[in-house]
Order: structure tokens, then C-alpha cells, then sequence
């Protein structure tokens, strides 16, 4: 079955949140709201767009994704975004698409590859 790109993206959104919410149970924080403040600094749109760009420094994609990334931040998205710009919005929106891609091509590797790194460049941050 062949998904179009905002469907790639909603699912990728719940995969990816998935993801860091499992890394952030794993680091044994057990508050709510520390979970909730942490997380935001992974899955808000201004940073999903953040670790897009740094991951793209990296030359980590492979054309593949590169064109999956291209495709995912042209798509019309369907809503405005609150707390931040349509461009950045665009870049998170293109993050989602790939993580959604991968996930239904059943790439759960790739996945689990890619939240590695934006987890390395969240612990260079601190």
C-alpha cells in the first residue's frame, strides 16, 4: 500500500515521539513534567527542524532519504503552525515524512539509526 506524504508524516510524528518517549523512561526520569519538558526539547517543531538540519550537516542520508526529505518539506500541509514559521514548520513536517517512510517500509533499523544521532547532538548541547 502506497501512503501519501501528510499520512507518512502523521504516522512518523507518533513514531518518532514514541522513540524518544522509550529513550526518556530508559533514562529513569520518573516525573511527568520533567518527561513533558524534556520531550519538547526533541519533538516540538523548532526542533525537529534543529535536528533535520544538524543530521543534514552530517551527510547522513542517502539519496533516497534526500529525496524523501526533499518531497516531505514541499508538501501542502493542511494546518498553520503556532510556534514557529511555516519554513521551519516545513523542515520538521519533512523529519516526519522520512520517519513515517521508514516505518512503513518496515526500516525500523534506520529508525533507531537516526534517533541515535539526534540523541548525540541533544547530549553535545547540554
Amino acid at each position: 500500500m502506497e501512503y501519501n506524504l501528510l499520512q507518512l508524516a502523521y504516522v512518523g510524528d507518533a513514531v518518532y515521539e514514541l522513540e524518544i518517549r522509550d529513550y526518556l523512561i530508559k533514562q529513569n526520569i520518573v516525573k511527568t513534567k520533567e518527561l513533558k519538558t524534556i520531550s519538547l526539547q526533541f519533538v516540538s517543531a523548532t526542533r525537529q527542524a534543529f535536528y533535520l538540519n544538524k543530521l543534514q550537516d552530517k551527510n547522513i542520508f542517502d539519496e533516497e532519504e534526500l529525496e524523501i526529505l526533499r518531497k516531505g518539506r514541499n508538501v501542502k500541509v493542511n494546518s498553520k503552525p503556532k510556534n514557529c514559521d511555516i519554513i521551519t514548520y516545513h523542515h520538521a513536517t519533512a523529519l516526519e515524512v522520512l520517519i513515517g517512510y521508514l516505518y512503513t517500509s518496515k526500516n525500523i533499523k534506520r529508525i533507531k539509526e537516526l534517533i541515535e544521532e539526534i540523541i548525540k547532538i541533544y547530549n553535545e548541547e547540554k
